[in-house]
This record gives C-alpha cells, sequence and structure tokens, in this order.
C-alpha cells in the first residue's frame, strides 16, 4: 500500500489525511508544532461560508489598499515596503482580475460541495466542533455597497446557492441583537458556522483511528529524490546543539503532499515549483462570555459586515468570535493593539450588552495565492502534489479540495 507525507496539520492537511485514508493509503503528517491546528487554523472567524466566495480580484479592492494605506486600522493595510514576493504577487493579483466573475462562481460552487462534505464527516467521526446551522447575515450602511453586493449576489447564485436579499427589518428580525442603522443586506439560511480548532483537532484523531502516524515537533529541512517517491529529512524542533548540528531524521515515501500554508511556498522552491503563496494576516478576537446578559446580548447568527471586513460566529453558550481585516505585511505573526482595538470597538458598537472585558487576541496568515483559488493537483516531480493556498476560504473549501487531491494521487499513483 502507497505511503503518503503531508506536510502541514492544519485544517488542509488533516481534511488531506482523512481523504487519503478513506482511500486506503498509508499517511504520515509532519508539522512543526506539538499538536494539529496550532497557526491559522486556530481561531480564524468559524465560517463556512459558500456566500463569502467572491474572489478579491477586483479593481475597487486595489483602490481601497492604496487608500487606507496610512490609516492604521483600516480593514486593508498594505506595508509599502518593497519585497520581491509582495510585488510579484500584487503583479498577478492584477493580472486576474479579468477572470474576476468565473473565478467567483467557481469558488462558490466548490464551496457548496465543501460544506457538504464537511458537514458528513463530521456526524460519520462524532466531532463536536460547536457547530452552528444558522446561516450567515451579510449586512450594508448605503446603497452604493448594496448594489455591488447585488452583482456579487448574482453570481453566487449562478453557481447553486440559495442566497437573498432581506431588509432592514427583516435584518432585525433575522438576528435581534444586532444594532444599527442599514440599508440592506443578503441572508445565506445554508451556510453554518463553528469553532475550526476543534473540527481539525477532532479530525486528526479519527486519522489516528484509521491508522495514520504524526511526526510533530519536526522541522522539515529538505527531500531526497528515491528510485520511486521521495524521502523526507527532518530534525526535532526544540533538539540539542549536538542533535541539531547531526544527521537528520529520514524517512522515504511513495508520495508527498503539500499543505503547509504559508511556508508551502519555501517547501516548492525546494521541490523545483513555483507557488507564488503571500500572507495575508488576520486577526480575530475570541469574547467569554461570563456573565448571562452578554450571552443573551451575543448574535447566534453568523454575520458579515462588508465595509469594516469583520465577520462573527457563536461558538457555543460562552464564546462569541469576531475576525477580520486583510494586512499585506509580508510573515508577521504579531498581534498589534491597533488592529486588535477596532474589532472590540465594533463589538462594542453593535452589541453593546456583551462585555468585552475578557477578550483574547489572536491573529493568523492567511495562504493566499494571487487568484484567490487553492493549488490543488501534481507538481513537476513525480508524486509530489499539493493542496494549498486557499486564502480566506481555508475551513470553508478544504474538504473539496482534499477530495480532489484524493483523486489526483489516485489517478498518479494508478499510471506508474
Amino acid at each position: 500500500m502507497p505511503h503518503l507525507a503531508i506536510i502541514g496539520a492544519g485544517v488542509t492537511g488533516i481534511t488531506t489525511a482523512y481523504s487519503l485514508l478513506s482511500r486506503g493509503y498509508k499517511v504520515t503528517v509532519f508539522d512543526r508544532h506539538a499538536y494539529p491546528a496550532m497557526e491559522t487554523s486556530f481561531a480564524n472567524g468559524g465560517q463556512l461560508s459558500a456566500s463569502n466566495a467572491e474572489v478579491w480580484n477586483h479593481w475597487s479592492t486595489l483602490l481601497k489598499g492604496v487608500k487606507w494605506m496610512l490609516t492604521k486600522d483600516a480593514p486593508l493595510l498594505i506595508n509599502p515596503k518593497p519585497s520581491w514576493s509582495k510585488y510579484s504577487w500584487l503583479a498577478e493579483f492584477v493580472t486576474a482580475i479579468p477572470n474576476y466573475k468565473a473565478n467567483t462562481v467557481n469558488t462558490a460552487r466548490l464551496a457548496i460541495q465543501a460544506r457538504q462534505y464537511m458537514f458528513d464527516i463530521a456526524m460519520r467521526e462524532g466531532i463536536e466542533f460547536d457547530f452552528e446551522r444558522r446561516g450567515i447575515l451579510h449586512f450594508y450602511r448605503d446603497e452604493k455597497s448594496y448594489r455591488h453586493a447585488s452583482e456579487v449576489n448574482a453570481l453566487l447564485k449562478a453557481a447553486g446557492l440559495d442566497r437573498r436579499s432581506v431588509t432592514p427589518s427583516e435584518i432585525r428580525t433575522i438576528e435581534p441583537t444586532l444594532t444599527g442603522d442599514f440599508y440592506g443586506g443578503f441572508y445565506t439560511p445554508s451556510d453554518a458556522t463553528g469553532d475550526i480548532h476543534k473540527f481539525t483537532r477532532g479530525l486528526a484523531d479519527a486519522c489516528i483511528r484509521k491508522g495514520a502516524s504524526f511526526q510533530l515537533e519536526a522541522n522539515v529541512i529538505g527531500f531526497q529524490r528515491q528510485r520511486i517517491g521521495l524521502a523526507v529529512q527532518w530534525k526535532p524542533v526544540n533538539a540539542t546543539a549536538e542533535i541539531a548540528s547531526g544527521q537528520p531524521n529520514e524517512q522515504a515515501f511513495d508520495g508527498l503532499v503539500i499543505c503547509a500554508g504559508v511556508a508551502s511556498r519555501h517547501f516548492a522552491g525546494m521541490l523545483g515549483d513555483r507557488v507564488n503563496i503571500y500572507p495575508v494576516k488576520g486577526y480575530s478576537i475570541t469574547i467569554h462570555l461570563d456573565d448571562e446578559r452578554s450571552q443573551e446580548g451575543a448574535p447566534w447568527v453568523s454575520l458579515l459586515d462588508d465595509a469594516a471586513k469583520i465577520v462573527t460566529s457563536r461558538l457555543g453558550r460562552d464564546r462569541f468570535r469576531v475576525a477580520g481585516t486583510a494586512e499585506i505585511n509580508g510573515v508577521n505573526y504579531d498581534i498589534r493593539a491597533d488592529r486588535i482595538t477596532p474589532l472590540v470597538r465594533w463589538t462594542r458598537h453593535h452589541f453593546p450588552q456583551v462585555n468585552t472585558s475578557q477578550v483574547v487576541p489572536w491573529s493568523g496568515l492567511r495562504p493566499m495565492m494571487p487568484n484567490m483559488l487553492p493549488r490543488v493537483g501534481k507538481g513537476r516531480q513525480p508524486h509530489v502534489f499539493y493542496n494549498t493556498g486557499h486564502g480566506h476560504l481555508g475551513w470553508t473549501l478544504s474538504c473539496a479540495t482534499a477530495e480532489l487531491l484524493g483523486e489526483a494521487v489516485a489517478g498518479s499513483l494508478q499510471a506508474n
């Protein structure tokens, strides 16, 4: 039975492992952390959102980025400091603008398929992850924003998404705790929310039950071509000086799958491939709802404020997550107060009954391809595959791209 190595134990790596195990392959997952789902899959916005499938390749996105460049708390922040990776990515981002409509429709179709895969997996494996199927409500404060949203809605409906426009009074009916003046909105009843970290950890446990092996706290440093397949070389993350200077651990595999988030670009370069992923940082706060007033005052329906680029999810009775913003600033995990403060301020404005004294901030790096489409499929070398670059829809798309990857692996290994 072929044995495959997966680099990365985030939601994409773990769903890929599950897909390959379900097809009868042996799997070993490598990650530099002590546990799965400790980076971008730790505390994202929590949405399983086909309704957020619009790709960002639009002239309005660039104009906003330039406009907000010197505004520290802007929803989209671009650090103008030059770097080859940043400007090559931005150049390819621009060249993908003509494909905006087609890519949005195709992403929405994939997201619709992926949601059902995820729901089925969670039920089959008994994974508890604060799952809520109450839909997602997008709201808009002015006619101009609503008009653009109507154009996006036509694309999403063309992809087969059940999504309807709602009036300000309907917004208040759908989510009574939400305060503010709104022009209108769109509601997608089939979308859902949950805790990505709990889901990924639960699915990792299911993979172990199916026979998967994990090499955690492993710093992958290289690959060696074998007669068939490749060998993965790694050293312990917390190695002593003597071990660090010695020979690396090495294990041969029949195939290799890169699911390493923003590090995928680095690993692809080692394998002779160009995967132009750029890290786009997002932030979240998890508010602990420690009193009854806060619990009653926090929303259960998931929300998306398009102007502020903020999303929400309710994670059980006693947690509320608010996430968003996009920061193009390289590989940088700093949690900046001037990026967290707008999330807290937004919460206080729209949900005044929620006590924000217990707030846990977090930042994560979305691995984005310039065209906003994930890279799924074969690399240049035989038996090398990629499932990475999912951007802001990593959790939403992961179960579908894992299936596509599984099909690609099966087709390639059978052909050889």
